[in-house]
């Protein structure tokens, strides 16, 4: 049985992070391991007077009891992480559980439509960087890729060629494998462009946009990729079953969506799920 371990904050309420990753990577029939780095009442998008417990001081002591009994994990995936300690620990977990056979994914959750999140600045672009070069997989959207690589943000992109050049130059800081997330060439179309660095391969999959915001999904099709990976499945393989549950979970969202804002109904999209992975 393939285990993964996920290390992010969890919401109480609201589905992001570790209230997404737990039940979507078990529902695959992988074991799933958490190590929260925070935990808040809500999550923050469109909330307000969400309370919030960091919890950075306890990693180091969950990772020295896990060492103690010698756990192992095919794959080490990362979400947001709020400080420049958390990035430090995360990057020192690496080294200490990464074996031959270990695949580590980091979501470089930092930054969206063209700005950086609350509280951050570029000494934390240089960090995450650091921590990305250590990744066997990075899947930043197209803001965080534009940061790392300290060049222009787009929300239409110009061409395939400059969006190949940006995964490109992205695996030139160590990392084997980029998912670049939020790639639109016309406004009506969102996909995902990958890149493996070891093969020089490219693959692209992008679906019909749906107009809206819908808080999460990122972290839901990190999480179905993690999965997907971590079942041998191919990149191309992978990024298909991501892209299409993040929209299958909009599609069935959408007649609800003024009482479901905060999120997308991807528990009632989990059965399908299943049955992608078994075929």
């Amino acid at each position: 049985m393939k285990k993964v371990v996920t290390i992010q904050d969890i919401s109480c309420f609201g589905k992001c992070s570790l209230t997404v990753a737990l039940p979507i990577i078990s529902s695959t029939g992988i074991e799933t391991a958490v190590i929260p780095t925070a935990v808040l009442s809500t999550h923050t998008g469109g909330f307000s007077g969400f309370t919030y417990r960091d919890l950075t001081e306890d990693i180091p002591k969950i990772a020295q009891h896990w060492k103690s009994i010698d756990l192992k994990f095919d794959t080490i995936y990362t979400g947001y992480l709020g400080s420049f300690e958390q990035i430090d620990i995360v990057s020192k977990f690496f080294d200490d559980f990464r074996s031959e056979n270990t695949k580590i994914f980091v979501d470089p959750a930092m930054a969206d439509n063209g700005k950086l999140y609350t509280g951050f600045g570029y000494p934390f672009v240089e960090k995450m960087r650091e921590l990305c070069s250590k990744a066997d997989y990075i899947t930043p959207n197209v803001t965080e890729a534009a940061f790392m690589l300290g060049e222009e943000y787009y929300e239409i992109c110009p061409n395939e060629e400059y969006v190949k050049d940006m995964v490109k130059k992205l695996c030139e800081f160590g990392c084997k494998n980029v998912i670049l997330t939020g790639v639109s060439y016309k406004g009506t179309d969102l996909g995902v462009m990958t890149y493996n660095s070891e093969k020089d391969e490219y693959f692209f999959y992008s679906r019909e946009r749906i107009g809206g915001n819908y808080h999460g999904t990122g972290d839901v099709f990190a999480s179905v990729y993690v999965a997907a990976m971590t079942k041998g499945k191919s990149i191309e393989k992978s990024t298909k079953i991501a892209v299409d549950f993040v929209i299958d979970c909009i599609e069935k969202t959408l007649p609800d969506v003024k009482e479901h804002w905060y999120s997308v109904k991807f528990e009632e999209c989990i059965p399908e799920l299943i049955k992608k992975f078994n075929n």
